[in-house]
């Protein structure tokens, strides 16, 4: 990849007594900006020249009414790519509707480009931008979070040159995809919700780039393990009737090349790839040319990993399947919000270190939640070894987009999808979430998939909640289950997904973002607390969902966010909340548990069993019932006729689940072990679905035994304590979820019944 150069010509007048706003937290790397050229890396990794110009830095900045005209004057000054409600822009301050930004610099061209087309390039910028060079407008542009670029050449006047640009926000006001953006207030303040600070305007590198009349645009690369070939298509600008020419090297060694027309599909042969994977993140080197007969017109840089990405069934069920095999994908939602930065990470170390965060803590996926990072930030992704799920940002939640709203949210989708088609990291799209603007699931779905056919496709994450409407198609069906991690079945033609669960939160003093105003799904006591009931979800998943058919789960989440206090790393990145030891060795556990699945537990159904406790010094107690309630007592041969009846259960096909158990009552039939209010009792069927669910249990694998955790409450398990019976949780806050003895206390011995 190319380094960076530095600037090109001087900072604006006022960069001097630029500085940029306290922020409400700050973050390792808030002290690390520089003041002019923040974020210098090449920011485009997957198509780079050796010649470019940062043109990040201290601009000149105004703020209008929305429909004015160029200002006379920019009174202000902005740090760029950083939006102008953050702190690090030195702006800090609400944008809203009626607002709209403008920016100004000025800029040389280096000499020694000459006889080259100059391209001025927007990583992104949101929402509805324009662009003007010299006084002519060069391009407009909408969209948050695709990158655009205009041909400057024309407007150049060999000197210094003034670029103004323009950008109306009008966030959730709009009809545009806006993700989880809301028009709050910059200060942090109570509420706010799972919505978070707008983001307004450029925020993302601006830089130029001198390229050839004819010259490459994008690569688009899709490994092919049947054939060992990479195929490739050079779509190119002016360049009809060119060849192009595309070498795959390693270390290097050149492993393959071939040559094909620009803008059609050719396949570069690389012989016994070795196989992109988290666990081996193996990144190949690409370069391509641009030909005119046997004369190169232009050369970029690029990189590929060699991996497939698809569904199929294993041991009959539908699973995500990676170069083949099923891997258990374990990964968390991840924001991309920062306190400093808002929606642009302070620098390429701090974009990186989220992603290392995930690799610290045993996960293999992310998912990118509702909003679309940077090239660097996949190519950080590609490079660690994690795989991606693409969530397209959603538009604003409640209301029907128009017809015009519809066709601009599809036209960027689309723009998304080509400009990140060619990462290993990025396995799946992620249409639509919870039902937010939700309309025509279906047809997107199929549309998504036909026009990228290599990876998968989730039509609405969250399909059970909130009112969201499944498509019926894609490759996953997607469940939201808070805390989870409940029961997500796949289907004859889609894996299992939870794409979202968890939620445990936990404050973490003096990383607060409004101290006090913090919210989360479940909080957590201590960081004791924390940890157990993370673990215990995770291991849930392992030893219950896993077997029961389910291939990923997305925890809710990496960080704390504004009020959002259900991070595993406080907002600030300071602190790392959990026990990483802890929390990578489940994760590594529930993964190789997916390579190397155990048999599911099978129970004699159709007859009598009494179920003896394996927890050291009691192992000569059972399960009985008493006055309608569960009880453990010693049962021996010479026990009285009622406590050997009390103490037998006759197992059956789950009332509510046909593939788990439920225990009726020998000398009460009709009667069945369920869980009420934590309780677990013997109670009549009364009919209701609510009663079915309590009183069916799935079975897992126990030390000598096996563990009964409840149908509707995923993760707890049937517990004795004191000789009590309950349905007790891993990391929960009640006494009878005490973690001593908690695996023993929950697994039980399947013996011969007492009363048969």
């Amino acid at each position: 990849m190319s380094s960076a150069l530095v600037g090109v010509g001087a900072a604006p007048a006022g960069a001097a007594s630029w500085s940029p706003k306290a922020p409400p937290m700050t973050t390792p790397w808030t002290a690390q900006v520089p003041v002019d050229k923040p974020l210098p890396e090449y920011p485009r990794p997957q198509l780079t020249r050796p010649d470019w110009s940062n043109l990040n830095g201290i601009w000149d900045f105004a703020v209008t009414g929305r429909d004015a005209g160029q200002p006379d004057s920019f009174p202000d000054r902005i740090r760029v790519p950083f939006v102008a409600e953050s702190a690090l822009s030195g702006i800090q301050r609400r944008i809203t509707e009626n607002d709209k930004l403008w920016y100004k610099r000025a800029f040389t061209v280096p000499s020694d480009w000459d006889g080259r087309r100059v391209e001025l390039n927007f990583g992104a910028s949101d929402w509805q931008t324009t662009v003007w060079v010299n006084g002519t407008q060069v391009g407009a542009h909408k969209g948050g979070y695709d990158s655009f670029a205009y041909d400057i050449t024309p407007q150049l006047n060999g000197g210094t040159n003034t670029v103004v640009v323009s950008v109306y926000d009008p966030t959730q006001t709009g009809g545009q995809a806006v993700g989880k953006q809301r028009v709050n207030d910059v200060q942090p303040h109570d509420g706010g919700g799972i919505f978070y600070t707008a983001a307004s305007g450029i925020w993302q590198t601006v830089w130029l780039e001198p390229v050839a009349e004819a010259h490459i645009t994008r690569l688009d690369m899709t490994p092919d393990l049947d054939d060992s070939t990479l195929r490739v298509t050079v779509r190119a600008a002016s360049a009809a009737g060119r060849t192009a020419r595309v070498t795959v090297s390693s270390g290097g060694t050149v492993v393959g090349t071939a040559t094909g027309p620009a803008g059609s599909a050719f396949a570069v042969p690389v012989p016994d790839p070795r196989l992109w994977s988290p666990d081996d993140p193996f990144l190949y080197d690409v370069k391509a040319d641009l030909l005119d007969g046997t004369a190169v017109t232009d050369s970029v840089g690029s990189y590929t990993g060699m991996r497939s990405i698809a569904v199929a069934k294993v041991d009959n069920v539908m699973r995500p399947v990676l170069n083949g095999e099923f891997v258990f994908q374990t990964g968390t939602l991840d924001q991309g919000y920062w306190p400093d930065g808002i929606y642009t990470a302070p620098t390429d170390d701090a974009l990186k270190s989220d992603l290392q965060a995930h690799k610290d803590l045993g996960f293999n996926m992310v998912r990118k939640h509702i909003k679309v990072e940077p090239q660097r930030w996949f190519y950080w992704a590609d490079k660690l070894g994690l795989l991606v799920w693409q969530d397209m940002p959603a538009m604003d939640t409640g209301k029907s987009p128009d017809g015009a709203a519809r066709t601009q949210w599809e036209s960027e989708f689309h723009a998304v999808i080509d400009q990140h088609r060619s990462s290993p990291s990025l396995v799946m799209w992620v249409d639509q979430n919870e039902g937010w603007g939700q309309y025509d699931q279906a047809r997107i779905a199929d549309e998504v998939k036909a026009y990228d056919p290599t990876r998968l496709v989730d039509n609405m994450s969250g399909v059970n909640c909130c009112g969201s409407v499944d498509g019926g198609n894609g490759d996953v069906i997607d469940n939201h289950v808070y805390v989870g991690p409940g029961n997500t079945a796949p289907t004859a033609t889609r894996a299992a997904v939870l794409g979202e669960f968890g939620g445990l939160g936990y404050k973490v003093p003096g990383h607060e973002w409004f101290p006090g105003g913090g919210f989360s799904y479940e909080d957590q006591p201590s960081v004791s607390a924390l940890n157990d009931r993370f673990v215990g979800l995770i291991d849930a998943i392992r030893v219950g969902q896993l077997p029961a058919g389910l291939s990923a789960s997305v925890y809710t989440e990496i960080t704390d966010v504004e009020n959002e206090a259900n991070g595993l790393l406080t907002y600030d990145r300071q602190v790392v909340k959990v026990d990483a030891a802890r929390v990578r060795a489940a994760n590594r556990a529930l993964i190789d548990a997916s390579r190397n699945p155990a048999p599911p537990v099978a129970l004699p159904t159709g007859q009598y069993k009494s179920l003896r406790v394996t927890t050291p010094g009691y192992t000569d107690k059972y399960l009985r019932h008493q006055d309608s309630l569960a009880f453990t007592e010693v049962v021996g041969d010479d026990s009285g006729a009622l406590l050997k009846n009390d103490a037998t259960w006759k197992i059956v096909p789950g009332l509510a689940n046909g593939n788990c158990y439920s225990f009726e009552s020998r000398n009460y039939p009709g009667e069945y072990l369920r869980h009420r209010d934590f309780r677990v009792r013997r109670e009549a069927n009364d009919g209701s679905a609510l009663y079915r669910a309590d009183a069916t249990w799935c079975a897992v694998a126990g030390t000598a035994g096996v563990r009964l955790t409840s149908a509707n409450l995923p993760g707890s398990y049937l517990r004795h304590i004191e000789s009590e019976v309950w349905l007790a949780t891993p990391g929960g806050g009640h006494a009878w979820d005490n973690p001593a003895t908690f695996t023993e206390d929950t697994t039980w011995a399947v013996e011969a019944p007492w009363a048969p």
